[in-house]
Formats: structure tokens, sequence, C-alpha cells
């Protein structure tokens, strides 16, 4: 596969904890070079980015991030402030003590108030996958689609397991014609991103793209 078409479809992320303004620059300047779809990182940095680099780059984020239990308004609220600041995306976690709850329609009202906030900017939706059984992961594809997100999304790669391809082929198979899927987590080889792109990912969140693909 044509390393072009991989790193467009890339979210070029740096989400750790202790990522310095150095890193953050590495991590744009990679991804002005290689075309990737974006640079995901964390919300502090937004606004320097947007300031440094403007136009450039495309700014994605992560909301209620990572564990997803903080409650709407403050989703919202840190949504409206990213957007604000100069994102472009924004990639949400689901409230999956609701999930496991059987809640499915307040995380899905959840949703659709994020996509509000988002108005025409992109939502992508974490279900964080490995807490979940098949029937959750089916019932957060409907909720997803019914809430009008843009994309569903397999994983923090904060929690205890990663994307997995049985999961793309379930999500594909249960969402709506205009959700597109993205995969994270533990995505490490030249191996896994064409494996997961065939499958029909449309975005892929990793730290290792480029470096996999840099030669």
């Amino acid at each position: 596969m044509d390393k072009n078409e991989i790193l467009k479809r890339v979210d070029h992320t740096q989400l750790k904890a202790y990522a310095t303004w150095e890193d953050i620059v590495t991590l744009c300047d990679e991804a002005i070079e290689f075309g990737t779809a974006s640079v995901c990182v964390p919300p502090a940095y937004i606004g320097r980015i947007h300031e440094t680099y403007g136009d450039k780059i495309n700014i994605c984020t992560v909301v209620g991030f990572p564990l997803g239990y903080s409650v709407t308004e403050a989703k919202v609220a840190e949504t409206q402030k990213a957007i604000e600041d100069g994102a472009n995306e924004i990639d949400m976690v689901v409230n999956i003590s609701d999930v496991k709850n059987g809640l499915y329609g307040k995380v899905e009202e959840e949703i659709r108030a994020l996509k509000k906030a988002c108005g025409d900017k992109t939502l992508k939706v974490i279900i964080e996958t490995c807490y979940l059984t098949q029937e959750e992961k089916i019932a957060m594809c409907r909720a997803v689609t019914a809430a009008g997100a843009d994309y569903i999304k397999t994983s923090t790669g904060f929690g205890t397991g990663g994307a997995t391809l049985e999961d793309v082929r379930l999500f594909k198979e249960h969402i709506g014609p205009n959700v597109k899927i993205k995969a994270a987590g533990g995505i490490s080889t030249l191996e896994d991103l064409e494996a997961f792109v065939e499958a029909g990912c449309d975005r892929i969140g990793t730290s290792r793209a480029v470096g996999l693909l840099r030669d």
C-alpha cells in the first residue's frame, strides 16, 4: 500500500501527560512534512499550536479524556473552548459507566449535545471497546449513528486494550452510512497500519506512523 495513502488517514498523536512544547513542535512539523490528516494533542496546547502554525495544520483534540465520566456540561464546555482555541476535530469519550448501566439513550443524548457544540467541526466518539461486550458495542454503533456523530473510534489508547480488526468489522456491520471509523490504540507496525486501512478505517490514531513510514 502506498505510504501517502496511509499517512493522509493518520491522526498523528501525542497525548502523554508529560508532553512538552518541544514534543508538540516535533509532532506538528512531522505532520506538515508527511501530510498526516491531523495532529491529535492535549487541549492545553491547541491555542499555542494555532498561533504558531495557523492554517498549516489540522488540530484534533480530546474531550472527557481518557475515562469519559465527566458530566455532559463539562464535556460541552471543553468542546466549545477547544473550537474557540482553534481545534477542528473533537475526539470525545463516552460515559462508559452509563454504557455498562445500559443507559444507551443517555449516552446518545450526550453525543448529540457535543455534536451540536461542534457545529460544522468533526466529532469522533471513543467508545473504549476493551471494556464493552459485543451487545454494548452494537448499542454504541447505533447511538453514534442516531446522534449524528461523524466517526466512531475504538479506543483511547489508555485502556486495557486497543483497536482490533474484529471490532472494526463489527462497526462496519452496525454503523449508519454517514459514520466513519477511526482505530486507535496498539497500532504499532506497518502491517497493522495497512490492515486497519484495508479493513475500512478512514482514520488511524497513532504516534508511530511517521516513524514507520519515514523511510
